[in-house]
Formats: structure tokens, sequence, C-alpha cells
């Protein structure tokens, strides 16, 4: 019997998954890499027998491929997958390769803001609860890997568009959608319309016996839902208004209603704080009560969750000034969310690769919360022009020892020192996690 040739493209955590998953199924499997590939993952393969590539793609070992899946980092415009499509080959995300060997339920969590902390809250509360639940998508050990060597019940997924863009057939037994606010445009010929469509997607081959828990309050997911007619029971949240299903706020308390089955408990008890968070808490507790957890794992988690590094970590004090760790904000949106959390003046750290940024949206809180502004590029150009006008102080470093420094000194005792950057961090530093870490490492150096 002659073995269907499958291609993985992209020699990441992802690649390397799928084509562990697809030597398992008994597909020939080939490996290609633009890039280099780490060495941990060249010993994966070699493990496994599956052969690979590196530094290049060459067309005749890509191009006779049956099935290719392809990382989410690549974009659908570059010319190996432009060749593969035009060949009639199908092109796939990891995802969407590995559902099609697990009939674990799946919960997957997509969103502009605030899918990582309701990923890791939605898996934490089903561990404590205790399932046999895998985490995976854009956290820790892919989905593949853990389909060809886990035996889970349930995956939580947290999905980001990318991932979706290649999803074809996947079901989400549970969808959760945080927000759609403007992100990764460039991907998406500048059109809001194709980035909310693609987020969308979450929702695809949902039928009646599935649920789609979704944020109320956002205007881009209400004009979308007007238009379209979905099979999965709907279970909004909402900070705003009450509902008769789903979650909201009354008074200092957070109230959900599944099957009618009511839960609540005080904002306060929350052990993340902020508006955000106070979604994220209500989308996870959802999908709880959609799985019948017993009410006290569902209390316990949002009461005691540690949080997500690089998100509004409150990372340490230092002569009675907080320091809290966001780099994870590479969007506008993010940091709204964490100056809206502030409850002390803020000397913020801002800065690195600009995504296309309007600071515009910014400027009602800026000047609200915001006493001194340090700016941590290589261009910060663009963050001075927007908010010169305000006359709030602002420095200018090249490197996190001399931003922390510089806040350090702008700021008294109660305030906090917020790196929460609105940009990308390739300028200065290898990623998000990177300037993070460095991050901590200077303030402990204070």
């Amino acid at each position: 019997m002659v073995k269907k040739r499958l291609v993985v493209l992209g020699g990441g955590e992802s690649g390397i998954g799928a084509a562990i998953l697809a030597a398992a199924k008994g597909f020939e499997t080939f490996v290609s890499d633009f890039g280099a590939i780490q060495d941990s993952y060249k010993a994966d393969l070699e493990m496994h027998g599956i052969s690979f590539e590196e530094r290049q793609h060459t067309p005749e070992l890509i191009l006779n491929a049956e099935l290719v899946v392809k990382s989410p980092g690549i974009p659908d415009k570059a010319p190996i997958i432009q060749s593969l499509v035009n060949n009639g080959v199908a092109v796939i995300s990891e995802i969407e390769f590995a559902g099609r060997y697990t009939n674990a339920t799946t919960i997957c969590v997509t969103g502009s803001n605030g899918k990582t902390t309701t990923t890791l809250l939605t898996y934490d509360l089903l561990k404590r609860a205790g399932l046999k639940v895998g985490l995976a998508g854009n956290i820790g050990k892919s989905f593949a890997r853990q389909v060809a060597e886990e035996d889970f019940d349930y995956y939580v997924l947290e999905i980001s568009s990318f991932q979706l863009d290649g999803m074809f057939n996947f079901r989400a037994n549970i969808a959760i959608l945080t927000n759609i606010t403007p992100d990764h445009l460039d991907r998406y010929n500048y059109e809001m319309q194709n980035y909310t469509d693609s987020k969308f997607r979450i929702v695809q081959n949902q039928t009646s016996e599935d649920f789609f828990i979704y944020n109320d309050d956002d205007p881009v997911i209400a004009e979308e839902l007007a238009k379209r007619s979905l099979s999965a029971m709907k279970l909004p949240f909402s900070l705003s208004h009450r509902l008769t299903t789903g979650g909201w706020v009354e008074g200092d308390k957070i109230k959900l209603n599944v099957y009618n089955n009511i839960f609540d408990m005080t904002i306060l008890e929350l052990a993340l704080q902020g508006k955000h968070n106070v979604n994220n808490s209500m989308a996870a507790g959802i999908s709880g009560m959609v799985l019948k957890l017993r009410k006290d794992d569902i209390r316990e988690c949002l009461s005691d969750f540690q949080g997500v590094e690089h998100r509004l970590e409150r990372f340490m004090r230092v002569h009675e000034i907080e320091f809290i760790n966001d780099s994870k904000a590479t969007n506008v949106n993010s940091v709204w969310y964490a100056l809206e959390s502030m409850s002390t003046d803020v000397v913020w750290i801002v800065g690195g690769t600009d995504k296309g940024n309007d600071y515009s949206q910014l400027m009602d809180l800026v000047k609200e919360k915001v006493k001194a502004i340090v700016c941590l590029g290589v261009d910060n150009s663009k963050i001075k022009a927007a908010f010169q006008a305000t006359g709030i102080e602002m420095v200018e470093t090249k490197s996190m020892e001399e931003a922390v420094r510089s806040a350090y000194f702008l700021a008294a005792k109660g305030d906090s020192v917020l790196l929460s950057p609105a940009c990308a961090s390739f300028d200065l530093f290898k990623n998000y996690e990177d300037r993070g870490r460095q991050f901590k490492e200077a303030v402990r150096n204070l």
C-alpha cells in the first residue's frame, strides 16, 4: 500500500507536533522550514524517523504532497502556499489536522484580547474538577503532539485567527469569543470584515448540541450576530446589562445562568481584577457551568487563579512602588484594558515595533491615570507625537534596564510602573516573553 504524502511547513512546536501525529497515522511525512529548526525539534524528528529540511523550501519535495499542514505564521500570500493552492493541494492548520484524530470534547477560545487568560482559567477549572484535560493551541505543547501521545477527554485550545484560517471541518463543542478589535490587519488586506470573518470561523460546523459563549457588549460581535444564523446554544456575557442566560453583573456580583442553574460570587472575590478580567472570569465560569462542574470548583478557581505571566502580572514592589509586567499587551486595545484596571498613578513604559497603532483611543485614560511616559524603542516618534500635547513628562530609552531605572525615578511611593508596550517587541527583543523577562530582571536589579 502506497503511503499518502504529507508535508509540514514550519518546524516549530505546531509543525513538529503535526509531523509526529502524521507519522503515527501512517503518512509519508516531510517537514520543511524556511528558517532554522531548533536542535530539540530535530531530535524529535530523528527519533520518529521523519525527514526534514531547513533554511529552504524545495518545491519538488513539497508540491508532490497530497496534504500540507502549515504553520500559522506563514501567510497565505507566501509563494510556496500560492503554488500549492494552484496545484490543488489542500493546505490546513495543525488544529484542523489534529482534530481529525480525536473524539475529545473541545473548548476553543479566540478573540483579539483576553484569550490567553480565558483559556488558562478554563483549563485550570477543568483540571481542578478532576477531568482529563489537555491545554494546547497557542499555548504549551501542540494539540497534534498531545493527540499523538496523550489520551485526554477534553482539550482547552487557545486559537488565533491565523490558525482559524486553516480550519475547515473542525468543530468546537464549546466556542468562546472574548471580543473583536482591530489586530493583525496586515494579514487581512487591512479589511476589518476579513478579520471578523476569520474570528467567526470558531463557530463553523457547530450544531444544536454545541455552545457559543461570547461578549454581548462587543459592538463588532453584535453586528456580526445580526447577520448570521447560528445552530449552537448562545450564552452571552455582559458587564452592562442583565441577561436571562449566560453571565452578567448585578450590583457587586457576577451571576451565571446555564440550564436554569444559577451561580454567583462577588467581583471582589475574583482573583483577577479589572473589568476585562470580569469578562474572562465569566466566560470561563460559563464553560464550567455548561460542563456541569461543581459550583465549589468554579468558585475556587475564579477566586485563587494565579494569572498569566506577562499579562498584567503584578511582579514586585520596590520601596512601595508596584512593578507590573504586561509585556503581552502588543496592541492599543490591550493597553486600554491595562490602564482601565489601574487604581494608582501610573508611570507607563510603552513602545516597540508599531503595528499601525491609533493612540487616540488611549488619550482619556492616559490623561486620567498616567503621570509619566517612558518610551522604550528604536523609534519613539509616533508615541511622542501622540502624547506630547498632554504635557505629561516623557523620557526616551533604548534598553529595558534604562527604561526601568527611569520609571523608578519618575514614580513615587504608592504609584505603579506599568510595562504595557502597545507594540510588538522585535526592535529590541526576541519576543514579548523576552521583553517581559528582561523587565523583571531589571526590576530585581534596582
